[in-house]
């Protein structure tokens, strides 16, 4: 299978250490594009998390650590972002150059063209919208290293990918109390996303790496005990505050 490479202009993002997940062959963040901001990404329980705000679109920001290219298959809400699948390590992704950075801003629609990415409910995610609803509120990548043998320069040759192959998942779909104000991705509007094929041979049939960020709503996130929100203090009592007053009245 030959994977895409976005060919498009790059958003070179700065990573810190509380706005992304970061892994030893790439950093991932999320990049809220609608207030211009990256998202802070919060650790519970060994897992990374963000707050995503509904109707606000995203794009999935990586940059690469390594001195040789690196596949990267982006799933969102358990789906293949460039195929549309059922996401699986093995299905085709983006190819990083050493050193660089990208950002999927949506579904790929074709080689010029994107669905944009946006937080959304659970029912209207693209996920749940064709009928696979068991794992949104979580974005992943698998990275995989190159095969380290000499490539024909000039190799690109387009392939078909279909768009409509489903399987059953066995996860663990949300639990129903949470279900109805959980939020997803949604299919949104229609962006010029140019990508060309390139062809990848992977040095493994595992990924070198997954690196995985979980989202949800503030308030959900708060809920969970995800985000921990500050408590006010009241202040103390002062046993000199000052002159005598006259009583109320």
């Amino acid at each position: 299978m030959r994977p895409l490479q976005n060919s498009m202009a790059i958003f070179v993002l700065a990573c810190s250490t509380q706005a992304c997940a970061t892994g030893s062959i790439a950093d991932l963040s999320i990049y809220d594009r609608t207030e211009g901001r990256q998202l802070q990404v919060y650790r519970h329980e060994g897992r990374a998390y963000v707050a995503g705000k509904p109707g606000n679109e995203y794009q999935v920001s990586l940059r690469s650590r390594e001195r040789d290219d690196i596949l990267a298959v982006v799933s969102v809400d358990g789906v293949n972002a460039v195929t549309g699948q059922t996401a699986d390590a093995s299905q085709s992704g983006y190819v990083l150059s050493p050193g660089s950075s990208m950002s999927v801003h949506g579904w790929r629609k074709s080689l010029s063209e994107t669905a944009a990415f946006y937080f959304t409910t659970l029912a209207d995610s693209y996920a749940a919208r064709t009928g696979r609803p068991d794992n949104v509120g979580v974005i992943g990548v698998a990275l995989f290293r190159r095969k380290q043998e000499l490539q024909p320069l000039g190799q690109i040759a387009p392939s078909p990918h279909s768009r409509n192959e489903s399987s059953s998942d066995a996860a663990s779909g949300p639990r129903a109390a949470e279900a109805e104000k959980q939020i997803g991705t949604g299919h949104g509007r229609h962006e010029t996303s140019y990508a060309r094929y390139v062809a990848f041979q992977r040095a493994s049939l595992v990924p070198a790496e997954t690196i995985t960020i979980y989202y949800d709503s503030r308030a959900n996130l708060v809920a969970r005990g995800v985000i921990r929100e500050p408590v006010p203090v009241a202040p103390l009592p002062r046993p000199f505050p000052g002159f005598v007053p006259d009583p109320a009245g």
